[in-house]
């Protein structure tokens, strides 16, 4: 990843929250994710853990079906949009506040299942001389708050702008990691879905960079293609 893509991403997370809402809104138009997570577990009456919560994408989604969801991000500013719109649903088994996926405000085994959306790749992304012991520490947090039995689940990029997995070569070490620390994995299209090719200039823009800018526009990509990696693991395994 260039110094500037890093610094692009944390531009966004620090001041750009309601055009990254805007983004996330047209992604997985189909509704894969939530049907490969309930393909993985049963989530009715599951307390838990979110990192990462950005906007509050996964929040929202799964919400509706937990008994409890307790989200966590770095960002004060894209925690405000997520709060906004979760007290719209008037709902009370969510909770959102400030923590580093190395430090969960949490009590040990009092969790189902932890889940983190593209958001643990940053251990990787940001810290590429010390990652390893980032992701080690985060992945242990994780543990330490899962009940026995309980379940890990990381959704990370598995190539934006492509129709099959082609992920990332600089998170291609972590997923490396993941499998053979035995996390399973499978992969599903989460594709965006824009009103308007000029809604999908504008987005693809903002968040991925100039190139995919141009791509969609030369391929008149109302639809912007998006694998997603999904990889899991019980804490009995």
């Amino acid at each position: 990843m260039r110094d500037q893509d890093a610094d692009n991403e944390r531009e966004v997370y620090a001041a750009g929250a309601e055009q990254y809402e805007r983004l996330i809104q047209r992604e997985d138009y189909q509704g894969n994710i939530l049907q490969a997570l309930i393909g993985i577990t049963s989530l009715q009456g599951k307390q838990v853990v979110e990192l990462g919560a950005g906007t509050g994408r996964l929040t929202r989604l799964l919400r509706p079906l937990v008994k409890s969801i307790h989200a966590f991000d770095l960002s004060a500013h894209m925690l405000e949009v997520a709060a906004s719109s979760l007290h719209e649903t008037g709902a009370r088994n969510w909770g959102l506040a400030l923590a580093d996926h190395r430090y969960l405000p949490v009590a040990d085994r009092t969790t189902d299942v932890v889940i983190a959306g593209w958001s643990v790749c940053y251990l990787v992304t940001w810290n590429p001389t010390g990652w390893q012991s980032d992701l080690e520490w985060a992945l242990r947090e994780m543990r330490r708050v899962l009940r026995p039995g309980g379940l890990i689940i990381l959704l990370e990029t598995l190539g934006t702008g492509h129709e099959t997995p082609n992920p990332p070569e600089f998170l291609v070490k972590y997923y490396k990691y993941l499998e053979e620390h035995g996390f399973q994995s499978t992969w599903i299209r989460t594709d965006y879905h824009f009103a308007s090719l000029g809604e999908a200039e504008e987005l693809s823009g903002f968040f991925f960079g100039e190139d995919l800018r141009r791509t969609v526009v030369e391929r008149q990509w109302r639809i912007l293609p998006e694998c997603t990696g999904v990889w899991w693991k019980s804490t009995q395994r």
